[in-house]
């Protein structure tokens, strides 16, 4: 394979309703999307999960932009490579920039998929044919919304309920969703909104029979976890924390979380996240894929991801309808009971619905 042609675009699309978490509130999407093509005109996608602002990691649409255009791309452009994997290898002297590295190592393992004439999925190692699926719900204006908004997806079938949590928006909403909710499967995430000094309160989550409680503490932290983790009989979950497969490790030997949340974008792409989904295999520390508020794109290379034997617990990856009037592909992701199916087609195995990216595109940019 040689990626002869490469094109990025600055997608802008309008959320069906705005998303709070403890770091702030969302009412568009700004996104990169990237389209590779090589030399026999194969062509692949891949999606940037950086936000506009650094809210969630250092990475941003436009510092994306920047390494993609002056450092990653003239390093993979018209290199002869023979699988996907050997792209982290080419990007190995640039550090971190995970999520600009993943925008293109995506697009990569879409073309190598079709050059196989195989799912995406099936590239990767993944057997199953339908994965279950989660739902992440963000702060809300009252309790009662919420219930009401929680209520609409259970009935829908979605086997996991995620809650966005914050400091003065936790305990009592856990409480009530849990009396009014008992046999559901729940999670809160706090997306780093604690500290250690908080552990009483978080303590409390323990009555509400939580699956886990998602990154309650620093962004950038494993030494204070371990500590929680041993005051807390729910299970910690680790986020932002978890950049790579040694940082996967170092958590996991500390003690500092019995659950892993594997972001494609967040860990560098699909090699690393296959890297970090085997060794919790290896080490009885079950995983799950979250959302970065993706389009179809992105949310198709969660799919593929997701059907690794490790991936026990149902993930964010919900239907597109979810977030979007409209996805830019076709057919759209579909949840039905609680399931996506996997889809068969060669390479991410949804076609690309260019008029729609069209009409969402702010700009692009071509290289060769």
């Amino acid at each position: 394979m040689k990626i002869v042609n490469i094109t990025i675009r600055q997608l802008k699309m309008k959320l069906k309703d705005p998303f709070t978490t403890s770091f702030g509130t969302f009412t568009d999407r700004d996104f990169l999307v990237l389209e590779a093509q090589d030399q026999d005109g194969t062509i692949g996608w891949g999606e940037s999960v950086a936000f506009h602002s650094p809210w969630y990691n250092e990475e941003t649409l436009q510092t994306n932009w920047h390494m993609l255009e002056d450092f990653l791309i003239p390093l993979l452009l018209n290199k002869e490579i023979h699988h996907p994997d050997e792209v982290s290898e080419l990007f190995a002297p640039i550090r971190k920039n995970n999520m600009a590295k993943s925008t293109v190592e995506g697009a990569v393992w879409d073309i190598y998929a079709q050059q196989t004439n195989q799912p995406l999925a099936s590239a990767l190692g993944g057997t199953r044919e339908k994965i279950e699926v989660g739902i992440s719900i963000g702060i809300q204006q009252s309790i009662e919304e919420l219930v009401e908004l929680v209520d609409g997806y259970v009935k829908e079938g979605y086997k996991r309920i995620k809650v966005k949590i914050k400091p003065g928006w936790d305990l009592e909403v856990m409480r009530i969703l849990r009396n009014t909710f008992p046999d559901v499967a729940m999670m809160a995430d706090a997306n780093s909104a604690y500290r250690l000094e908080d552990a009483e309160l978080l303590k409390q989550l323990d009555a509400f029979n939580l699956t886990m409680i998602e990154q309650p503490l620093a962004s950038d932290d494993i030494i204070d976890h371990a500590q929680l983790q041993k005051m807390l009989e729910t299970p910690i979950c680790l986020d932002e924390s978890i950049h790579s497969l040694e940082d996967a490790r170092k958590a996991v030997e500390l003690g500092s979380t019995k659950i892993i949340n594997i972001k494609i974008g967040r860990v560098g792409g699909l090699t690393e996240a296959k890297k970090i989904h085997d060794y919790c295999a290896a080490n009885g520390i079950p995983v799950w894929c979250g959302g970065m508020l993706e389009s179809g794109i992105g949310r198709a290379h969660n799919v593929a991801l997701t059907t690794l034997s490790n991936f026990t617990l149902p993930g964010d990856t919900a239907s597109s309808n979810r977030y979007w009037d409209k996805d830019i592909i076709k057919p759209e992701v579909v949840s039905k009971n609680g399931y996506i199916n996997v889809p068969q087609a060669a390479g991410i195995g949804y076609e690309i619905d260019r008029e729609a990216v069209e009409s969402f595109t702010v700009v692009k940019k071509h290289y060769k």
